[in-house]
């Protein structure tokens, strides 16, 4: 993570005998999951590791107004495999802050999400993804789980008012903070599961993103 970002823990432990799994004759559920074909996948990953490896993506067009675009969501692959299916094509409006937009002279502005509070909450839920995944893996029974993502972001680079060096400092203080009720929460165990989070590795560790830029000059030029 940036310089003076960390992980706060909040545990809470509940009384004993409140686990999350039910049982019939022919399955044993944990947290809304068949354990036992959660377990039969795991062990397929495991022995097949080409076959669970995914391809993502999205998509986002510019709408006409300054900062608002419409975002999709693209197809994916399952090892060779694309999936793609009208179900999956969800949309996303993106824009910024009333009151920002209002002081910086948007005409009839409007709140719309915002692209870094997007990532928080895509941050904080894919956090939740980390340590519910590993608490069925572990049998470990979450009554209440709940994370609250927030840093602190300064505007200078986006509007070029700082140097593009500088991006380095644009957000400071991004904490994490999970509160979990249930039996058998361990926090070192908990951070650990956390830290697992897909979208916990993309925003804090080092990613090369490759940037290609089509102008119609360089389109023209193809022909």
């Amino acid at each position: 993570m940036p310089p003076g970002s960390y992980l706060t823990l909040a545990l809470v432990s509940t009384p004993a005998g409140r686990r999350n799994e039910t049982m019939t004759d022919d399955q044993r559920i944990r947290h809304g999951v068949d354990v036992d074909k959660f377990e039969g996948f795991a062990e397929y990953a495991s022995e097949n590791p080409d076959e669970v490896q995914l391809g993502l993506g999205a998509r986002s067009t510019y709408e006409g107004t300054c900062a608002h675009s419409l975002a999709r969501i693209d197809s994916y692959t399952l090892g060779d495999e694309t999936i793609a299916r009208e179900t999956r094509e969800y949309t996303i409006p993106y824009g910024g802050w009333k009151e920002v937009l209002d002081a910086g002279g948007w005409v009839g502005s409007a709140d719309r999400m915002e692209p870094i509070e997007v990532a928080l909450s895509a941050l904080a839920s894919c956090i939740n993804v980390g340590i519910t995944i590993n608490a069925v893996a572990n049998g470990v029974d979450v009554e209440r789980l709940r994370t609250r993502v927030r840093t602190d972001f300064d505007p200078g680079v986006l509007f070029s008012l700082a140097d593009l060096d500088e991006a380095g400092g644009v957000f400071e203080n991004l904490t994490a903070e999970i509160e979990i009720e249930g039996e058998d929460v361990d926090g070192d165990r908990i951070d650990e599961w956390a830290r697992r989070a897909p979208v916990y590795t993309l925003v804090s560790l080092a990613q090369d993103v490759e940037l290609t830029v089509a102008t119609p000059a360089e389109a023209r030029a193809d022909d």
